[in-house]
């Protein structure tokens, strides 16, 4: 039977990532209805305050649903929200059992719903594919859990490890499927932090550039408010929030940004740079729960040494740039290499000439 249940899980978790990029701070959640070995509903969470997953299969499979099996990636949630709680609604369904990948984790709420269904004699069972219901909730998992955002690191990689030649120059490294992907990915999240050198080297834009897509919050670690007043993601006409992250308290200059319509966030200082931690912390407080980590080199090495980095994506391009060039990690990095971050997780996938490897460091919060 571990066939039959992992296949309907799949199915489940294919059908939640419709959702993926819509229904933050909700989890992404799928739902399908099994009767006699044969799919009679299924659904998925569309956006936050819409129905739940569970409520879209119910209705798909009306009274079929009676004595019918439902997988489900979450537990099905036991509190009135914007929306009633979904394990009433399979409750009063008289569905037969419920097959979950991952018990709730908010602390306030986990296990709830699934007490709710053993208590109404519907028989549960949770674990069916764990790890990849974790990894799909990835940034709801750690925010909801610690506070803090689901930090993701991407990087474009020549073959012998740089993200620029010696004279700073980086584009394009990766190709233009690959770019595409990231653009998606940017979609995706709640927000983009680059280093103020990335800024000043590439003046990038940092939007999405997806077709009713979204772009996120653009977020630069500036310590000393070297930010370029002209800036093209100023004047990209997005609807995206700039946010510059500093230690100065030159009011002139915040003056100056804040008339160009840029927050500026006033951190603590540490060394006197920016407190990735305390920056990372008010993000996480202002609701953001996935930050993409695109540059440069000193902010990756300090996240890093800081163990803040929950993902990381690398896409190597088949080009060799040799000598000084620039490598992904700035600092002193670990001594021994039995002290090396090691990825787990690891997948491998093409994107045209492109390799991206990805894969989650130790002490991410997903591992099962």
């Amino acid at each position: 039977m571990t066939d039959i249940h992992e296949k309907f899980m799949r199915r489940v978790l294919a059908l939640a990532r419709k959702g993926m990029g819509k229904t933050a701070p909700n989890p992404m959640v799928g739902c399908v209805i099994v009767r006699d070995g044969e799919v009679i509903g299924e659904g998925w969470h569309r956006k936050a305050g819409t129905s739940h997953a569970e409520v879209h299969a119910l209705n798909m499979a009306g009274v079929r649903a009676a004595g019918a099996d439902v997988y489900v990636n979450l537990e099905p949630c036991s509190h009135h929200g914007r929306t009633p709680p979904c394990a009433e609604a399979l409750i009063e369904a008289g569905v037969g059992r419920v097959f979950a990948g991952m018990v709730d984790p908010n602390p306030k709420v986990s296990g709830r719903g699934m007490a709710m269904l053993a208590n109404a004699g519907i028989p549960v069972e949770t674990g069916i594919l764990e790890r990849e219901c974790r990894h799909l909730n990835g940034p709801f998992i750690k925010h909801v859990t610690t506070g803090l955002p689901f930090v993701i690191l991407k990087c474009a990689l020549t073959l012998d490890g740089k993200i620029a030649t010696a004279s700073g120059d980086s584009q394009w490294i990766s190709n233009e499927m690959s770019r595409r992907y990231v653009h998606r990915l940017r979609s995706m999240v709640d927000a983009i932090l680059v280093g103020v050198g990335t800024v000043l080297a590439d003046d990038p834009l940092l939007t999405a550039r997806q077709p009713g897509g979204r772009d996120p919050l653009r977020v630069v670690a500036d310590s000393a408010l070297r930010f370029p007043r002209d800036a093209r993601m100023l004047r990209s006409g997005s609807r995206a929030a700039t946010v510059i992250a500093t230690v100065s308290r030159d009011a002139g200059a915040i003056r100056e940004l804040e008339l160009l319509g840029v927050e500026v966030l006033l951190c603590r200082e540490d060394r006197e740079r920016v407190d990735l931690r305390d920056l990372v912390t008010r993000l996480g407080a202002r609701g953001v729960q996935s930050v993409l980590l695109e540059g440069g080199a000193s902010l990756a090495g300090e996240l890093l040494r800081l163990g803040m980095i929950d993902k990381a994506l690398f896409f190597f391009a088949p080009k060799l740039v040799g000598g000084e060039g620039l490598g992904p990690f700035a600092g002193e990095g670990v001594v021994r290499l039995a002290d090396a971050v090691r990825l787990t997780d690891v997948t491998v996938s093409r994107f045209a000439g492109d390799i991206l490897v990805q894969g989650y460091p130790e002490q991410s919060c997903l591992p099962v």
